[in-house]
């Protein structure tokens, strides 16, 4: 998703309407109920809220010129991964095993045998077309933020294909990103 994104990608950038802040400010909170104490640090009501639409339908939102979340096509907003390791708990977790790691920073999706192998990690509650950190085996930082392709019930089941679409990875062009101005 973020492979070669630099800041010519970016087709506009809209400071947002209150009514527009708050619909944001909501879905987040709705969709990271562990953000709740923090959210009016992280999205001050007083500080200008700046939509920046890019390329391949996906909308980033900056504070201060510097990205927090991102999602694309009206879909589920994502935390960055720098915001991810300021509040690590916000988002259900996946472990890959040490195999997956170097493929999942190369920016390749996370495949069901990485996830099911030893080394791998599932929470169970989690549903199909959800956000999730994706941790490694043996470290302490999140590596990937994905978007699950099927439940984790079926990912044990089926054990084949992709489980996890990568959208947002270390070292991609969103992470060297520090801020957007």
């Amino acid at each position: 998703m973020f492979k070669k994104f630099s800041s010519e990608d970016v087709s506009s950038q809209n400071q947002v309407k209150a009514s527009v802040q708050r619909k944001i400010r909501q879905s987040i909170a709705e969709e990271y109920p562990g953000l709740e104490p923090v959210l009016d640090d992280l999205l001050p009501k007083k500080a200008p809220l700046i939509v920046v639409k890019c390329q391949n339908h996906l909308n980033l939102v900056l504070v201060n010129s510097v990205p927090l979340f991102f999602n694309i096509r009206d879909g589920p907003y994502m935390p960055t991964l720098r915001l991810l390791h300021q509040y690590p708990n916000i988002m259900k977790k996946f472990q890959v095993d040490r195999g997956a790691i170097k493929f999942v920073l190369a920016g390749a999706n996370i495949m069901c045998p990485g996830l099911t192998s030893p080394g791998g990690a599932l929470d169970d509650e989690v549903e199909a077309e959800t956000p999730v950190a994706i941790m490694a085996e043996g470290k302490q930082h999140a590596l990937a933020i994905g978007f699950t392709k099927m439940s984790a019930k079926d990912i044990k089941a089926i054990n084949k294909g992709i489980g996890v679409d990568n959208m947002h990875y270390l070292n991609d062009g969103l992470w060297k990103m520090e801020r957007l101005d």
